[in-house]
């Protein structure tokens, strides 16, 4: 592993990504990285800060910023941040990493695959290569469209239960993530095709506590992952915008918090109210790290950062 060439190759795809998002109209913008009341979410675990939290994604002061409206030129913003999430820690896990979010206005999840299709190739031209790339021994053609697999047709293909009898069997646990979870970690997942990057979309509702609910069945919720060689790279969803919905859906994050022994947090009620402007929308996480790993064929995510956690 040569980290010097990497951390090169890192600064290369940053400067890419900017030229990508600049080109396509975007604003970059800096939110701030402690919040005193962060989005709850039942198995994400915060990082106090005297009074606050360290940030485990800008989404909330991004969607807050989106919520001013076109007055401001604020319909399409980016920002690479820093994010922390407490006891992450593995080959593709850190404490501290780095985060890609956009977040734009009058779209929705099928926006965000076009932009991903598009963000992916300008990266690789920019880089030199083709849209063939070798991760970890996989080939991967970066050309669009990529596939679009259903959780619940990925849950028929590859799980050896249904995704209704995943469901059930999780909302019967409170001490982990559950049944769920596992399945997808350990039976989907690794099953997934690496031929081309892979869109996994259409998750329940419960497993979407962020994302608008699809109009053609409020079972499932307009949420995709983004997977490439076998690794997750970003979750996105069109947004929900309802404020009493979402905090019904926060009210349930936090109950089951506090049922697997989590200290409360509060309610983001700043973040809720300027849900009643927030236009119809839609946004995106993804690992920046990961995307590094992705065109550096790093196996792992200490291969491509200045320093561990380990090495401080």
């Amino acid at each position: 592993m040569d980290k010097a060439a990497n951390l090169f190759l890192r600064a290369k795809i940053c400067a890419l990504v900017r030229e990508f998002f600049s080109l396509q109209g975007f604003l970059e913008v800096n939110t701030p990285l402690r919040t005193p009341a962060p989005l709850p979410e039942a198995h994400i675990d915060l990082f106090a800060s005297e009074g606050a939290y360290l940030a485990a994604s800008p989404e909330a002061l991004m969607k807050r910023l989106l919520a001013q409206g076109s007055a401001q030129g604020l319909e399409k913003i980016f920002f690479i941040s820093p994010a922390f999430r407490k006891g992450e820690r593995g080959v593709r896990h850190l404490p501290e990493f780095t985060l890609l979010e956009w977040y734009r206005a009058d779209a929705d999840y099928t926006c965000l695959m076009e932009e991903c299709e598009a963000l992916f190739l300008f990266v690789a031209k920019g880089l030199g290569r083709g849209s063939d790339i070798v991760y970890q021994g996989k080939n991967i053609n970066l050309t669009g469209p990529w596939p679009r697999i259903s959780v619940n047709d990925a849950f028929l293909k590859y799980a050896k239960i249904s995704l209704n009898q995943a469901l059930s069997q999780t909302q019967a646990q409170t001490h982990d993530q559950g049944v769920f979870d596992e399945t997808m970690a350990f039976e989907v997942e690794p099953n997934l095709p690496t031929e081309s990057p892979v869109f996994l979309m259409d998750f329940p509702i419960e497993k979407a506590s962020l994302a608008r609910p699809k109009p053609q069945n409020s079972a499932f919720a307009e949420r995709f992952e983004l997977y490439a060689g076998g690794m997750e790279l970003a979750n996105a969803f069109s947004e929900l915008t309802d404020p009493a919905i979402q905090k019904a859906r926060f009210a349930q994050e936090e109950k089951i918090r506090q049922q697997a022994g989590k200290p409360p947090l509060p309610m983001p009620e700043k973040f809720l109210d300027a849900l009643k402007n927030l236009p119809p929308c839609a946004g995106i996480a993804l690992g920046f790290d990961r995307l590094v790993m992705l065109f550096a064929d790093a196996a792992e995510i200490d291969q491509v950062v200045s320093f561990t956690p380990e090495e401080l």
